[in-house]
């Protein structure tokens, strides 16, 4: 069995994306400090798969620490780096925790990965590269704006810092940009845990018809939308983690050693994952009251610092390249959350 690095591997899509890759035949090892995550994720990727999974908890801002994984593990064939800090808001609060964080981890993990030879790198992008675009849905070729967060800057950072590492190594890099991810495992042994009270729309959701939120405000209504609020692009959680394991299995079956120097693109694919379809959030509201039969308390509020108005994904570059498809619906993405929403909260009981 090849062997995986996922950094980040407790955490929300990394926990996901583990279960898929041993589900598709590989040998998976993580990295996580349990800064932004839980060891319950563990525990759930252990019920779920019957494997129990070596995570080493080291801050990836620590080379010296770092290395010493690479030197336990010298037969990695591939890397998912996850690790990050995500929070838009958080990130225009304390910009400089973000880029400290999120672009030192990066350089490190990219550092290993070129002196131990590491053929095959993923690397989690976002859609928040594209800023607040005017021109939807957002493709792979859509210029990038500035950043409307330092999170968001440092996904564009992050990106172009690959791009110069790919010129001076032979690694093979795949960039997933991925849209919303919303959803739980089926089984509900893993699912998204909120550090706090949630910023993201789905657990402020259930949260408030859970009674854990008193009143979900809906930030912003005056946008230029079908109803004033905005749009995303929500995609299943399990479907992005299928989207990493079927681009390690496309970057180990098809080599891209030619360097296309006339778009300056050195072993590098980049790719959106999304639904490509845009929900508002009010729309998701209503979803979720019509399948759940709760009524939510909401309120229209001010627009929130760092948050863009629309975006949705033009999907068919991953569709093609990856035989990615299957896509699950809103419905399905709400239900099962909401599922897992109500088991750990009568867990806490």
């Amino acid at each position: 069995m090849k062997k995986i690095l996922v950094t980040g591997g407790c955490g929300y899509i990394g926990s996901h994306t583990i279960v898929d890759l041993i589900q598709k035949g590989f040998d998976v090892i993580s990295i996580d400090n349990f800064s932004r995550s839980n060891k319950k994720m563990l525990d759930g990727v252990r019920k779920i798969t019957g494997k129990e999974i070596v995570n080493y908890e080291i801050d990836l801002c620590d080379f010296a620490a770092t290395k010493k994984v690479f030197e336990e593990n010298i037969n990695i064939s591939g890397i998912i780096h996850f690790a990050a800090y995500k929070a838009v808001g958080e990130s225009v609060e304390q910009p400089l925790l973000y880029f400290r964080n999120n672009l030192i981890s990066l350089i490190n993990i990219l550092e290993c990965a070129n002196e131990f030879k590491v053929p095959n790198f993923i690397f989690s992008s976002s859609c928040s590269v594209y800023g607040d675009v005017k021109t939807l849905p957002v493709n792979e070729e859509t210029p990038l704006p500035e950043a409307a967060s330092p999170y968001g800057r440092t996904k564009q950072i992050g990106e172009q810092i690959i791009f110069d590492t790919a010129r001076a190594c032979d690694t093979q890099f795949i960039l997933l940009r991925y849209f919303n991810p919303v959803g739980a495992h089926p089984s509900v042994e893993i699912g998204e845990l909120p550090i706090g009270k949630p910023s993201n729309l789905f657990p402020s959701v259930f949260y408030n018809a859970l009674g854990k939120i008193n009143e979900l405000v809906v930030h912003g209504s005056d946008y230029e939308t079908k109803d004033g609020s905005c749009i995303r692009d929500y995609i299943h959680v399990m479907d992005i983690a299928e989207a990493h394991s079927l681009s390690l299995l496309y970057l180990m079956n098809n080599k891209t050693s030619e360097k296309d120097t006339a778009k300056n693109n050195w072993n590098v694919e980049i790719l959106n994952l999304g639904t490509g379809k845009g929900y508002t959030v009010l729309e998701v509201i209503n979803a979720f009251e019509r399948l759940s039969g709760e009524k939510l308390n909401y309120k229209l509020g001010d627009r929130r610092s760092g948050d863009v108005a629309a975006i949705y994904s033009d999907n068919k570059k991953a569709i093609e390249k990856l035989d990615w498809k299957n896509l699950r619906d809103l419905d399905e993405m709400i239900l099962s959350a909401w599922r897992w929403t109500k088991k750990i909260s009568e867990s806490e009981v």
